[in-house]
This record gives C-alpha cells, sequence and structure tokens, in this order.
C-alpha cells in the first residue's frame, strides 16, 4: 500500500512531467468482442492494482467493495490512493489514460467502474501494454446498500479478477456456520450475517451446488435427521431415509443428484447415499464393522469420496470410491500412536484435501495427492473443520486463537489470515460454490492499445 502523503507527492512529481500528454492522445476505439489477452507478469508476482473512484451515488461503497475483495483474493495487489488526487488523472470521454504516470505509482493495472442504466460498466487497463485489457457491463437489479446488491458487486470484483489474473475471484459465495443451536449465514467479505434457523439444535450445514439448497442435520424427539432447507423459499423436508437415531455431516454431489451423510449402524456410524429423486431409500457405502465413519466430501469429478473413518484404530482421513470400493488409507497411521485426522474437505480443483489433525492441539493441514505431502497451515490456538473457498486457494475454518471460537480464513498459498466472524461461538463452516452470475450478455474483451 502506498500512503496518502507519499502517494500525493509522486502524483505531484508525474504529473509535472507527464500530465500535458493526457490532453493531446485520443482514445482508440475498443477491438473487436471476443477477442482476450491476460495481464503479463513474473511468477510469483502480485500485480499492482488501482481502483479509480466510482462517481454517482453510492460509489464510494462500490469502490470500497471491489478494492476489499480483489485484496482479500491474495492474487494482487491493491494501491490505495487518495479518492480526489485519483479524480484529477481520470481522461474525460475520448481521452486515455496516462499510463506512464500510472507505472510510476507501482501499477500493472487499472481498474476503471462507471454507472450505466441498471448496472455498472467495468473496465481493466494494461498499464505495460497501454491497452484497454477487457471491459463488460454487469446489470445490477438489486436495491443498493443491500445484501443482495453487495452480492452483484461482488460479482463484478469475481470478473475484475479473472481479467486480471486469469482466476475467478471467490467473493459472491457464502459461508454457513453454526452459532449456538442454529445455522447462520454470512458473506465472504463478513457482511450481511443472518440466522436461518431457530429452536432445535441443528448442525453440520452443507451447500447443494446450485447455491439456493442447503442440507443439516437436526435434533428432535426421535434424535437427528437430515433436513433440506430452500433458501429462497424457505420451505423445508425431512429426508426420509434418516431413521430414527444419529444422523450427522451431509453432502451433497458435484452434480447435486445425490446426498451423502453418516448414519448409526451396528455400534457404529456409517456413510449412506440417497438419490435426492428419491429420499426415502438410501444406500450404505462404508463397511466400517462396529467404527465411525463420517463427514463424507466428494471429489470435484463426484467419482470418488474422502471421508473419516476409525476402522483401523483411531481416527483417519480415508478416500474410496463413490460406490465405497477400492478403500485408501489417505492420511500416515502411526501404530500404537495418538493420532487424529478428521474433516477431509476436497478441493474444487481437486490436488489436495484439507483437514484437521493434532499436532498439538488441533491444526489444519492440507495433502497433495499427486505425492502425498502434507503442509501444516495453522499453529496457534485450536483450529478445526476447514472448507473450501471456490476458489480453491482459501480455507474456512474455526478458530480459538481470539479466545473464543470464531471463523477464520486463510489463504493456502501465502498463511495470510483474516477473521470472518466477530460474535463467540461460530464453527461448523461450509463455504459455498460460486452463487448466481451478475454479468450481462454485453461483456466483451479487448486488447489493442487505446
Amino acid at each position: 500500500m502506498i500512503g496518502r502523503a507519499i502517494a500525493n507527492g509522486i502524483i505531484a512529481v508525474a504529473l509535472a512531467c507527464v500530465l500535458p500528454q493526457i490532453a493531446g492522445a485520443q482514445q482508440r476505439p475498443e477491438p473487436p468482442r471476443g477477442v482476450r489477452i491476460g495481464l503479463s507478469y513474473g511468477a510469483g508476482v502480485k500485480p499492482g492494482i488501482i481502483v479509480m473512484p466510482v462517481e454517482a451515488v453510492p460509489g464510494d461503497s462500490v469502490r470500497t467493495i471491489i478494492q476489499r475483495d480483489l485484496d482479500f483474493g491474495d492474487r494482487v495487489t491493491v494501491i490505495a490512493l487518495d479518492s480526489a488526487a485519483l479524480r484529477g488523472l481520470t481522461p474525460s470521454a475520448g481521452r486515455r489514460f496516462n499510463y506512464a504516470l500510472f507505472a510510476r505509482l507501482g501499477a500493472a493495472a487499472i481498474v476503471r467502474i462507471a454507472p450505466v442504466a441498471g448496472g455498472y460498466r467495468a473496465e481493466v487497463h494494461d498499464v505495460t501494454g497501454k491497452a484497454l485489457l477487457q471491459s463488460g457491463v454487469f446489470m445490477v437489479e438489486s436495491a443498493r446498500l443491500s445484501a443482495d446488491w453487495r452480492m452483484e458487486i461482488h460479482g463484478m470484483a469475481d470478473e475484475v479478477e479473472r481479467w486480471v489474473t486469469g482466476t475467478r475471484g471467490m467473493s459472491r459465495s457464502r459461508v454457513l456456520f453454526v452459532r449456538g443451536s442454529d445455522v447462520w449465514i454470512v458473506d465472504s467479505d463478513g457482511a450481511s450475517q443472518r440466522q436461518l434457523t431457530r429452536g432445535a439444535l441443528t448442525l453440520s450445514p452443507a451447500w447443494h451446488p446450485n447455491g439456493r439448497t442447503i442440507a443439516y442435520s437436526r435434533y428432535g424427539e426421535a434424535g437427528t435427521r437430515i433436513e433440506l432447507h430452500d433458501l429462497e423459499t424457505g420451505a423445508r423436508r425431512v429426508v426420509r431415509a434418516t431413521p430414527e437415531g444419529l444422523n450427522i455431516t451431509p453432502a451433497f454431489s458435484p452434480d447435486g443428484q445425490s446426498l451423502a451423510w453418516a448414519t448409526a449402524r451396528e455400534g457404529g456410524t456409517e456413510i449412506v447415499f440417497a438419490s435426492l429423486a428419491n429420499l426415502a431409500l438410501a444406500r450404505r457405502v462404508t463397511v466400517g464393522r462396529g467404527s465411525d465413519n463420517t463427514s463424507p466430501s466428494f471429489s470435484p469429478d463426484g467419482r470418488r469420496i474422502a471421508f473419516m473413518s476409525g476402522r483401523a484404530g483411531q481416527p483417519e482421513v480415508y478416500i474410496s470410491d463413490a460406490d465405497g470400493t477400492n478403500v485408501q488409507l489417505l492420511t500416515e497411521f502411526t501404530y500404537g500412536g495418538t493420532s487424529y485426522r478428521a474433516s477431509p474437505a476436497w478441493s474444487p480443483d481437486g490436488r489436495l484435501i484439507a483437514y484437521q489433525a493434532t499436532a498439538g492441539g488441533f491444526q489444519i493441514m492440507i495433502l497433495s495427492l499427486r505425492d502425498r505431502a502434507v503442509k501444516q497451515l495453522t499453529s496457534e490456538g485450536v483450529n478445526e473443520d476447514p472448507s473450501w473457498a471456490p476458489d480453491g486457494r482459501h480455507l474456512v475454518f474455526t478458530s480459538s486463537r481470539s479466545g473464543v471460537r470464531q471463523l477464520w480464513v486463510i489463504d493456502t498459498e501465502s498463511g495470510r489470515l483474516r477473521q470472518l466472524t466477530h460474535a463467540a461461538g461460530a464453527r461448523l463452516s461450509d463455504w459455498s460454490p460460486h452463487l448466481a452470475p451478475s454479468l450481462s450478455s454485453e461483456t466483451n474483451a479487448a486488447n489493442s492499445p487505446d
């Protein structure tokens, strides 16, 4: 980040040298749609991004959300400069940016957002290439500053991140979690937190791939049963294949056609599947012979599952085909040891499995399926129940590092942490897929000089 005083000083010096170039430079027409060349930068480099002020109400809120989302994505460096100073560097219609000046400020790209009828037009300019990299119109239909309005702005930020880095951001998503006896939901940046259930103890919320339906385990007079909850209508239905007793840790298949969960059987728990088309019939998947088998997590293609099993005498993470065949121990078993490895979560790109393990208290680990290499991500406090963001780079998990249980987000590449919730007792989180897109059909790409 560049402080306001330093930034203004740099701008003043640079303006004296290069500002006259703005007046005489005409902006070239946009190139044809469908053409795109991503921003070029070295491996391991986080390109500097300057987000220009957004005019009209509520422009400041739009800019703030875009900057925060890009920062939380951990793929770029947001250069925060004073809005008043930047307004003097915004070219008028038909003019082009003074790319030499922005290069001196450390920017590799400029993000410009302007209100249009029914939404916003976003542009990304390549400073080195002196080109309009890509642009698009995003329709925003929700009431200003509402939770849905913020989600639509998140969608614009995610697409801007994709234009710059080639990878879509994860901001247009939400996180389910449990506080007390109820399920709550919060935006990926910690805003718009609200309660979804009330009354009976409700645990282990899980997202359907459509981002509209969730499942959870709910206590009643007959024990725990799995319920499905439509977030748009509020309608709920009990999974009939969950008998009296214990039914926990539901998970949807990636195609959204099936539901897996753990149910009490033979003195332990076994994982079963049911088709959403026939929730009265469940098919057994694991054979634990009296051991506990819980927490199923599907591979992205739906062909395999990871799960926790105590069949070897202590909890470990296993993988198998989705029908229960070809079972393999994934985590390293130590005979006579006291290790505890549980809560597996398969990454969206299929390369990694995150889980919790004892290492001076529970800590979050990730395991590479290519070479079985293990990386410990946390070391402070007790850390449990990881869940992947849709970008396959970030994890949300429960941690006691602040003194009470809260949700935290970690960048698995840099180790950067941020706190997601701030009221005590948050746990058992599940990160949603990317939610409904907001990009209109007017999207176009550009890469020729402007």
